[in-house]
């Protein structure tokens, strides 16, 4: 005769990887300081339990918007993750997003958990708290090979850009050089971006001109099967 089955005594929860990007400077990703235990004020990805009645999609939008006060442009779900032991208090299973912003556009505000929420560089994270480590590395991995078949890497960009920003972006993005003229070449024969009659002054070096990306297009040319790559 079988055993009575044990209930099941599991927690669901969200964590967004949020990555930023200002121009120049090393790819970026939000942490909030927790003001809870455990790891209080330590620092952690933001996300929290989902509500009984709640989706998951508007769990983490929730938890994004109460722990820093933003609203990413670009978020799927990445991985879940749900190891024994990955949070001290109870069997938490979390499913994870990924998610683009471009901190020019976001004022960072924490609240509800959170004591303080600011941008870090991937190359020098502190500490963080679980096992977010775990889900920075996966969700940095997805990001690499995503960019370079989705155009998602607009979304780090301000709305009109020059091309050497688009492709300092890329470069910071992959984490290696890429061949200059060839990526150029490719990215302008698919005719996704859109030349405006602004210059934007760079260094000592003539003026760039600015750009815009055309997102309707891109949307019109997926729906016929178009493939965005860049090697």
């Amino acid at each position: 005769m079988d055993s009575p089955k044990k209930l099941q005594d599991i927690k669901v929860a969200v964590d967004a990887v949020i990555f930023g990007y200002f121009d120049k400077k090393d790819l970026q990703i939000l942490l909030i300081k927790r003001n809870i235990e455990p790891f209080k004020g330590g620092w952690a990805l933001p996300g929290g339990l989902v509500l009984d009645d709640e989706n998951l999609d508007d769990a983490v939008k929730r938890e994004l918007q109460e722990e820093a006060g933003i609203k990413p442009d670009f978020l799927e779900q990445l991985y879940t993750f749900g190891n024994v032991g990955r949070d001290p208090r109870n069997r938490v299973v979390s499913v994870a997003y990924l998610g683009l912003v471009n901190p020019s556009y976001h004022e960072l505000f924490a609240d509800s958990d959170a004591e303080d929420a600011q941008w870090f560089s991937v190359n020098q994270l502190p500490k963080l708290a679980f096992d977010h480590h775990t889900i920075i590395d996966i969700a940095l991995k997805r990001l690499r090979t995503k960019i370079q078949y989705q155009p998602i890497g607009f979304n780090l960009l301000n709305e009109e850009f020059v091309f050497s920003e688009l492709e300092n972006l890329y470069k910071t993005i992959i984490g290696q050089e890429i061949d200059r003229r060839n990526f150029r070449k490719k990215i302008m024969s698919y005719g996704l971006l859109n030349e405006t009659s602004q210059f934007k002054k760079e260094g000592s070096g003539r003026p760039g001109k600015l750009f815009t990306f055309n997102q309707e297009k891109y949307k019109e040319l997926e729906e016929q099967g178009f493939y965005f790559e860049i090697k």
